[in-house]
C-alpha cells in the first residue's frame, strides 16, 4: 500500500506508529512507540511525540515542541513553537515512572508559542492559551486564558473570534 504522508528523511519513526494521510512531518522529529498522528497535521521541525501520545485531526504542531506520553490532543489543535507539554509534576531523576499524569487537549484549542502545560489537567474546547504562559489549572471551554500561571481573562464567543479574524 502506497505512504498517504510524508515523513522527512531526517525523521525517526519508531515501531507500532500510525500517521493519517496527508499528514506532513518535517526534519529532524522524533515520533515514539504507539503514537497515533490523524490526518492532514503539520508535525514541525524538531518536535518530540512521546509513546501512545494521541494527535487528531488537521493539528499543527509548530518547531521544537514536546509532547511527552500522557497526552491526547483532540482536532483542529495548534501549538504555538517551542511549547511544551508535561507529564509528571514530581518528576525525579533517580525512580523509574510506570505511569504518567494525563492530560487532555479538547478540540479546536490555540496554545501560544512558549507556553508550558502542566500535567494531569483538561484545556477546554476552542481555548486560547496566550504566548509564554504556565497553565497549571485546567482551562474552562470557549475561555482565553495567560500569564504565569495563566489566568481566565474573558470568554470567547463565535463572535469575537469571527470579529478577531
Amino acid at each position: 500500500m502506497k505512504q498517504r504522508f510524508y515523513v522527512h528523511e531526517t525523521s525517526i519513526v519508531e515501531n507500532k506508529v500510525q500517521i493519517g494521510n496527508g499528514t506532513k512531518v518535517w526534519h529532524w522529529v522524533h515520533i515514539d512507540v504507539g503514537a497515533k498522528i490523524g490526518k492532514n497535521c503539520t508535525i514541525g521541525q524538531n518536535v518530540y511525540i512521546g509513546k501512545n501520545v494521541k494527535i487528531g485531526d488537521n493539528v499543527k504542531i509548530q518547531n521544537n515542541v514536546s509532547v511527552y506520553e500522557g497526552v491526547k490532543i483532540g482536532n483542529n489543535v495548534f501549538c504555538g513553537p517551542s511549547c511544551v507539554f508535561t507529564n509528571d509534576l514530581f518528576p525525579q531523576s533517580k525512580r523509574k515512572k510506570k505511569k504518567y499524569q494525563k492530560t487532555i487537549v479538547h478540540n479546536g484549542v490555540t496554545i501560544g508559542a512558549n507556553s508550558t502545560i502542566l500535567s494531569n489537567l483538561s484545556i477546554g474546547k476552542n481555548s486560547f492559551v496566550g504566548a509564554g504562559s504556565l497553565v497549571n489549572k485546567s482551562v474552562k471551554q470557549n475561555f482565553m486564558v495567560f500569564g504565569v500561571p495563566a489566568k481566565h481573562i474573558y470568554k470567547i464567543s463565535k463572535k469575537k473570534i469571527d470579529e478577531f479574524f
